[in-house]
């Protein structure tokens, strides 16, 4: 991170992990994403990194080009950390990152996710062969917070805010809907445990969470 902890090679590898290579910096990047963030969201959404560590990381990544402060505009006022244009750049490599980590285990002890990481999820394992064909425009209700899901031409957009007229409302939360994206779960079952609340067209929701497929296991040659 432009530090005295450089790796001193000219390749481009080791000069991106001399910026984004110290413990929680990609982490800092993943929960920016999806947009702007107060310290204190950022301490939700990283809750193992310490208040120290996380602004010093931040302070690096702002040195160094990835990450800006700015004032949100009255009345909030409050102040607020956001990716730069580079910075938004490391989307498609923390995208192909947590392709290739989804094949790893998963820890035996419970481990959690961030919110934005549950939505990032499915930006990174949306499979665009399996949504031929499909046009949709969804609303994800995830307590209070709310995000636009359409598919259109074997693309996702998956961003923050309401839906206008979407062809379905899904009011759930964060951990039943990636369960339901990743085949854990059936959407019969959530429905009938009332874990998932559906408003206007089930198809399409059925449709819609079995568009993200977990790659194969990584399983090592005997």
């Amino acid at each position: 991170m432009a530090t005295s902890r450089t790796y001193g090679d000219a390749c481009g590898i080791p000069r991106a992990l001399d910026r984004v290579g110290e413990r929680w910096a990609l982490m800092i990047v993943r929960e920016l994403l999806l947009g702007p963030k107060r310290f204190t969201d950022l301490r939700a959404g990283l809750p193992h990194a310490s208040p120290n560590v996380l602004s010093e990381r931040l302070r690096g990544l702002e040195q160094t080009g990835v990450v800006r402060r700015r004032t949100l505009p009255p009345p909030a006022a409050s102040r607020v950390y956001e990716l730069t244009e580079w910075g938004l750049e490391l989307e498609p490599v923390l995208a192909a990152l947590g392709r290739w980590g989804a094949r790893a285990p998963l820890s035996p002890c419970e481990v959690e996710m961030s919110l934005d990481a549950h939505i990032l999820s499915l930006r990174t394992l949306f499979d665009p062969v399996l949504a031929e064909g499909l046009r949709c425009k969804l609303e994800l209700r995830l307590g209070e917070h709310r995000f636009r899901a359409e598919v259109a031409d074997d693309r996702l957009e998956l961003v923050r805010g309401a839906a206008l007229a979407p062809d379905a409302i899904v009011d759930t939360d964060p951990g039943t809907l990636i369960a339901l994206a990743h085949g854990r779960l059936e959407l019969s079952e959530a429905l009938r445990a009332a874990d998932v609340a559906i408003e206007g067209d089930p198809q399409v929701v059925q449709r819609f969470v079995g568009l993200f497929p977990l790659p194969e296991p990584y399983a090592p040659a005997a």
